[in-house]
């Protein structure tokens, strides 16, 4: 079931990943959803928190056509520049998107072991 109908939803459960995103990876892992899960994610909130001290961090976020940071990378936020100790909202539920199965989000950085990605969705089954 690749795109489940969530008309008849019969649960949604709320999750919250923070992450630190390194340069020793292409992308850090921020969301999921394998293959034939019967599930849609919603994606309701990405925050990138700068740690470093003393300079800003450019941040990008893209979702992969696959699992697993598998498959094409798009953009849907890129090279933004994150100043030094803030946080920079990337995405909240105005701008939501669904992340169907066999799709995956992952952020890069700029700077290793300086920013926290923290992530907000719901996991909606309609089976």
């Amino acid at each position: 079931m690749a795109n489940p109908n969530i008309v008849g939803v019969t649960s949604i459960l709320g999750n919250t990943s923070s992450k630190i995103a390194n340069t020793n990876h292409l992308h850090t892992e921020l969301v999921s959803n394998p293959v034939s899960s019967g599930e849609i994610y919603k994606i309701n909130t990405i925050l990138a928190s700068n740690m470093n001290t003393e300079t800003a961090v450019e941040v990008t976020v893209n979702l992969h056509s696959e699992d697993a940071l598998g498959g094409t990378a798009n953009a849907i936020a890129s090279a933004i520049s994150v100043p030094s100790q803030s946080t920079l909202i990337i995405m909240d539920k105005s701008t939501s998107i669904y992340l169907k199965e066999d799709k995956s989000l992952g952020a890069n950085v700029s700077s290793n072991n300086s920013v926290v990605i923290t992530t907000s969705w719901e996991e909606i089954s309609s089976s």
